[in-house]
């Protein structure tokens, strides 16, 4: 629900904002859905840690540590993809072009 709601709210404000200063729209919308990955699987607010929680009956601490790897993983696909947009944009420009 989080997921919907800050999609709908923040991301026609900023793809705006992005497309002014001259980012290309899947770009931006790549890393906006990366980020949101990004924030739901973290602590405090990360529903999907309380979800994995509930049906692994475990406690949130130990679902937490569990999933720092994975969290590492998806910061540096993160940095990788805003760094370098060819990576994000290598397969949209083959179908577009």
């Amino acid at each position: 629900m989080e997921t919907i709601a800050s999609l709908l709210i923040l991301f026609p404000v900023l793809l705006k904002v992005a497309t002014t200063v001259g980012i290309d729209p899947i770009h931006f919308s790549i890393i906006a859905v990366l980020n949101l990955i990004i924030g739901l699987t973290t602590p405090p607010i990360g529903v999907c840690l309380f979800v994995a929680s509930s049906i692994g009956n475990t406690s949130i601490e130990s679902v937490s540590k569990s999933i720092l790897p994975f969290l590492l993983v998806s910061l540096v696909v993160l940095m990788l993809v805003s760094l370098f947009p060819g990576l994000a944009l290598f397969l949209p420009n083959l179908l577009m072009s």
